[in-house]
């Protein structure tokens, strides 16, 4: 077996580590164990368990947003992200992912590695929420006071928000997806306003949103 090969077990090895057993349970003999390898590859390929764990994380982040991004690409609306948002909901918990996260967020209270992870992580997806939020708001009524940043981080604040809900209460966190669908389609029907009231809505919209940076300058 190559040195690669042995570090893909590895890696494969912690993912599946995190996601069924916690951070809690995590050392280099259960990783090891589970790889069908000696543990003190571990070291050798990686200086510590946490850095392994952090590589792990990151590989299972960029694989997810891989297979995402062509459907990124495709969406037109912010109905369609989020009907996107709750496909990849449903992916990720069967792969196992929204445990794996709601273990690093746990762990990255305490742990600096942990936590570069979980921040890797949601970078990366706001990344790619963020240059559709841009795309999909171009011409909206709502582009002028939007912050595409901020938008983009709040989706992913929300979904990630919905992983760790879902395992305690799985019905209200779809029905929590079903109300931000819902705002979405709400959105484009406002957009979809003849000249007239579209006019009338853009000028409502900029006069709430200076009344509100007054109220918190």
């Amino acid at each position: 077996m190559t040195g690669s090969d042995t570090r893909a077990k590895l890696l494969t090895a912690a993912q599946d580590a995190l996601r069924d057993d916690g951070i809690a349970a995590l050392s280099a003999r259960s990783i090891a164990a589970r790889a069908g390898v000696n543990q003190a590859l571990v070291f050798y390929h990686f200086n510590s368990v946490g850095e392994l764990v952090e590589t792990a994380c990151r590989r299972a982040c960029d694989d997810s947003v891989l297979f995402y991004r062509e459907q990124f690409a495709a969406v037109g609306s912010l109905a369609e992200l989020l009907e996107v948002g709750r496909e990849l909901h449903e992916r990720e918990r069967g792969l196992g992912n929204v445990a794996m996260m709601a273990q690093l967020m746990a762990g990255a209270q305490r742990d600096d590695v942990l936590a570069s992870a979980a921040r890797y992580a949601m970078s990366t997806w706001n990344a790619e929420i963020e240059s559709v939020v841009r795309r999909v708001l171009v011409g909206s009524a709502f582009a002028d006071i939007a912050d595409p940043a901020g938008l983009a981080r709040a989706i992913s604040a929300g979904f990630i928000g919905l992983e760790l809900y879902d395992g305690i209460d799985r019905l209200g966190a779809q029905q929590a997806l079903d109300a931000l669908q819902r705002l979405g389609v709400l959105v484009e029907v406002m957009d979809d306003l003849g000249p007239v009231a579209s006019r009338a809505l853009r000028a409502r919209v900029r006069r709430t949103s200076r009344a509100g940076r007054a109220t918190h300058a």
